[in-house]
């Protein structure tokens, strides 16, 4: 840690301070404003929802601790906040991916219906987001129970799973995480979003199936494919870099090239609340309407 300077460590917090402070507000706005307006309580939005609630966790844990311990310069809260926060944000944000792979996987429903007369309901949207949560759940504990373990970041301000270790406990963790958790819902969103390319190109607007699709469904559509785009632009790199460092254990990186990727990682928590606002006029309608009340 030696090239680390005092201000490398203060920049880090003003950055984490922005981008939680927007995180937690951006993602607060989506959850009232979705329960307060009857007509966004569709099934597509309670996954978006409930993608807003792993970002503001995500926040609200990781994001705290990052800004108070970087403020210090150390993570100085102990063994187990260091757990804590370690599982805390890989947990939410498996869940956030998950979220983005069932979103991905209700556009393939919708569009080119391969269910035929099948529509997604409420119902299904909740069985779908319990999924989430306790698949994620099942694999995200395991290094707080022994099997692996969450442990300090080269920068040493942040907490992660560990991935540097050689030990044959920890390796077969990460490839069974890596596995589940990351190419799983990766391929779902990969195989989903080919489909509906599939369909885009085989049908025009006026004929075929996505033709008599409403323009709401075809708008929806879009921004769930913007929300994944931007989604793995930010989770990409870390990704990336997990699994160097899996692979090479040995190798050396400088501690605040190595802390970038995680960092970039946090700023999609975000994106999505602006992605979901401005590419659906029901949410930015109602958002003026409640700026307008409150005047």
């Amino acid at each position: 840690l030696d090239s680390i300077q005092p201000w490398h460590f203060r920049l880090l917090a003003s950055v984490m301070l922005v981008v939680t402070s927007l995180s937690l507000a951006e993602n607060l706005a989506v959850i009232l404003v979705t329960f307060k307006f009857k007509q966004l309580r569709q099934p597509v939005n309670y996954v978006i929802v409930n993608l807003s609630v792993a970002d503001f966790l995500v926040s609200l844990t990781g994001g705290i601790i990052s800004f108070l311990t970087n403020l210090k310069g150390y993570f100085y809260m102990g063994y187990w906040a260091c757990v804590l926060e370690g599982f805390a944000v890989t947990f939410f944000g498996i869940v956030a991916l998950w979220s983005l792979a069932l979103l991905a996987f209700e556009r393939y429903v919708v569009i080119c219906r391969p269910l035929r007369n099948m529509h997604l309901s409420g119902k299904h949207a909740a069985v779908g987001i319990a999924f989430v949560w306790t698949f994620s759940f099942i694999w995200t504990i395991p290094p707080a129970m022994g099997w692996s373990s969450y442990t300090t970041s080269k920068i040493g301000t942040t907490c992660e799973p560990n991935w540097y270790s050689g030990a044959y406990t920890d390796r077969t963790y990460i490839i069974a995480f890596f596995t589940t958790c990351f190419i799983v819902p990766l391929s779902v969103i990969l195989v989903s979003y080919g489909k509906l390319m599939q369909k885009l190109r085989k049908v025009s607007d006026t004929q075929g199936r996505l033709g008599t699709t409403r323009k709401p469904e075809r708008q929806v559509t879009r921004m769930v494919v913007v929300m994944i785009i931007a989604f793995l632009i930010c989770w990409m790199p870390y990704a990336a870099f997990s699994i160097l460092v899996t692979a090479y254990p040995s190798i050396e990186l400088d501690p605040c090239l190595a802390a970038l990727p995680a960092f970039f990682s946090k700023t999609a928590t975000v994106y999505n609340p602006v992605i979901y606002v401005f590419m659906n006029k029901q949410v930015l309608y109602a958002l003026k309407i409640i700026a307008i009340s409150s005047v």
